[in-house]
């Protein structure tokens, strides 16, 4: 159900003529084939028509039209959500926080952002404060783990499908609370600002992130990218692992560690990751088409990638070592 709460003081509705209202009369035909015609046909007047559909839904008894007409909203900033992110997909950078807020904004699409900006600058000037160029890799990764885990109070869970919320930056920087892909982005978004060089990178079953050497050469594709570490560092707590911890946890699961598994994915790439993940928090009949939503919208970002480093597009991995 809409949360009256979400509903826009005073919107100022689309003059309603006389094809609006017959569209109207017909959102309770209870024929599927006469809704989706009806739905394409008020889709086709953009999202201009929302405060009509809010009001209309804010006047129905029916629960079952109420859940049409909120449906019909859905689509409508679906369908903007999608061109956002395909814009996004192509921009020459991908700003990581753009990326995770339109992800919020499939859940949210009315979401004020201005105190999501607000929040992360407080966070990037608390750690700036305490950075300085004598600091070692090590040292820098604990000031920010203490500003974000200790002085902000972030806390960590597991990736659970039944917290959706979990997944999002804007509930995540409320509750101060999120699984460790949300952990993983907030943590890179504020390395990236501060110009730390740290990295997610592709470990089976995790969401990890790496400290990459900033002198290293990243045009020497041919060396082992493990190697391109100093360490690797877990979202959910901001502990630091070691060569050998990342090691013993590949014998554990009985996985070669392959080269791929270290290379730095692109922001493109994980937050094709955050949609894939957040698409399973509606594995259910009735929210299936959401789960269908967001992976078309990953699969808009599902081209190959540029190396973030290089340039270079990896289309094939055929650069890859295929041991370590």
């Amino acid at each position: 159900m809409i949360a009256l709460s979400n509903i826009r003081e005073n919107p100022r509705p689309m003059e309603e003529n006389k094809e609006i209202s017959a569209l109207f009369h017909l959102i309770d035909d209870p024929d599927e084939e006469v809704f989706n015609v009806v739905s394409t046909r008020i889709i086709d007047f953009g999202k201009g028509i929302i405060p009509n559909l809010e009001h209309l839904w804010e006047n129905t008894v029916s629960e079952d039209v109420q859940e049409r007409i909120e449906l019909l909203i859905h689509r409508l900033h679906y369908r903007d959500l999608t061109g956002e992110t395909q814009q996004w997909g192509r921009n020459l950078h991908q700003d990581l926080l753009t990326g995770a807020l339109l992800v919020a904004r499939f859940q949210y699409p009315e979401l004020v952002t201005s105190t999501i900006y607000q929040e992360i600058e407080k966070l990037r000037r608390n750690i700036w404060l305490e950075l300085n160029n004598y600091l070692t890799p090590l040292e820098q990764v604990n000031v920010l783990t203490s500003i974000l885990y200790n002085y902000y109070n972030l806390r960590g869970s597991e990736i659970a499908y039944q917290q959706p919320e979990e997944f999002l930056i804007n509930k995540q920087l409320e509750s101060k609370r999120g699984n460790a892909i949300a952990n993983g982005i907030l943590y890179l978004i504020v390395s990236e600002l501060l110009d730390v060089p740290i990295r997610a990178i592709n470990i089976p079953r995790q969401f990890v992130l790496g400290y990459f050497k900033p002198e290293y050469d990243f045009t020497r594709v041919n060396e082992n990218p493990q190697y391109k570490t100093e360490f690797f560092i877990d979202p959910m707590s901001g502990q630091v692992f070691t060569h050998k911890d990342v090691e013993n946890y590949f014998k554990r699961i009985n996985v070669p560690p392959v080269a791929s598994y270290f290379k730095p994915l692109s922001n493109k790439a994980v937050i094709r990751m955050l949609m894939e993940e957040f698409s399973k928090c509606f594995d259910n009949d009735k929210y299936r088409y959401k789960q269908k939503e967001l992976l078309d919208l990953a699969a808009i970002l599902d081209t190959p990638d540029e190396d973030p480093f290089t340039g270079e597009v990896d289309e094939t991995g055929e650069n890859d070592d295929p041991s370590i």
